[in-house]
């Protein structure tokens, strides 16, 4: 098995966007192979932190990397969504800062055995980010019926050839089982007329189906809502996303606890209760420097949102 690696995207600007304080306490929800993690560590000698994925393979490799800072760090195998449990076995109450990287690693990428690249023809449909877990990219492609597997591809790949696509991989299914990459990514290279094909034609419809597989926006909002209120006042939460679909519920999410009272205009006193929770740090989102993204291609759809939790 090769060793895993992940270069973290807007490294500086995610330290300097969480503002770390003497005697913090972190939440990494998506320690990956542990590069913000092991910078937050650097960054001042008294913070301690708290870290999770759901890829037991990342967790081996961060504790790994993380092992100069031995006594300040305590990395568990969950779902960051499971916060409330985790932060309750590290005996950690409030958090000085959080953040979530929801990019894809670069080593789940690259290693053909995982099943995530559209590029990699011979992997085997799988896409687990949990590899504990049974249910697979193969399953969706095979097992989900054509309306189903339509949905997932217009709402999660955004996919406008997404009715041909499901049409295609239900009738290629009926013939033989399309178990690999390459037989997904060939299905949907076919559904797309020539004229509009290229080599990346089945970026979306991959993100689609790995979306499903991993169950990654579920309850997004309320999981950002819920840290947002483990945060101490002047804490921060600093949060990377790389498409559309998941930048559009950090934005939106931010911008309600950012407001005020939401009773109509023509009530006389505010009856919802509603108070601000969060001061938006930056209201555009950051984006990785040229130089970056020249370095790191992945990190040219990567965008930083940061928002600091006010005294109620």
């Amino acid at each position: 098995m090769e060793p895993f690696y992940h270069a973290p995207v807007m490294l500086r600007e995610v330290i300097e966007g969480l503002g770390i304080k003497d005697g913090g306490v972190y939440f990494d929800g998506t320690v990956g192979g542990g590069g913000h993690s092991f910078a937050i560590l650097s960054e001042n000698e008294t913070v301690r932190l708290i870290g999770t994925d759901k890829d037991a393979e990342a967790i081996s490799a961060a504790g790994a990397r993380l092992a100069p800072f031995a006594g300040r760090f305590g990395l568990y195998k969950s779902d960051f969504r499971n916060y409330g449990e985790v932060l309750n076995r590290a005996g950690a109450d409030q958090l000085d800062g959080v953040l979530l990287d929801f990019g894809i690693s670069s080593h789940q990428i690259d290693d053909t055995g995982r099943g995530f690249s559209y590029r990699k023809a011979s992997a085997p449909l799988d896409m687990r980010m949990d590899r504990d877990s049974s249910f697979t990219a193969e399953i969706v492609v095979n097992e989900y019926p054509e309306d189903k597997l339509f949905r997932i591809l217009r709402d999660y790949g955004e996919e406008k050839f997404a009715s041909s696509i499901a049409r295609n991989i239900v009738r290629k299914r009926e013939i033989s089982r399309i178990t690999t990459c390459g037989e997904l990514a060939e299905t949907v290279e076919e559904s797309i007329p020539v004229r509009m094909r290229s080599p990346a034609c089945a970026r979306q419809t991959f993100q689609a189906i790995r979306i499903e597989v991993n169950n990654e926006l579920t309850g997004l909002g309320e999981c950002i809502r819920g840290l947002v209120r483990r945060l101490k006042p002047g804490g921060r939460i600093c949060i990377l996303t790389f498409h559309s679909l998941e930048d559009r519920i950090v934005k939106e999410t931010f911008r309600d606890l950012n407001s005020d009272c939401t009773c109509p205009k023509s009530l006389p006193v505010c009856v919802c209760g509603k108070r601000r929770e969060l001061l938006l740090v930056n209201r555009k989102p950051i984006t990785a420097s040229e130089a970056e993204q020249r370095e790191n291609s992945r990190s040219k759809c990567a965008k930083l949102r940061i928002a600091e939790k006010i005294r109620a």
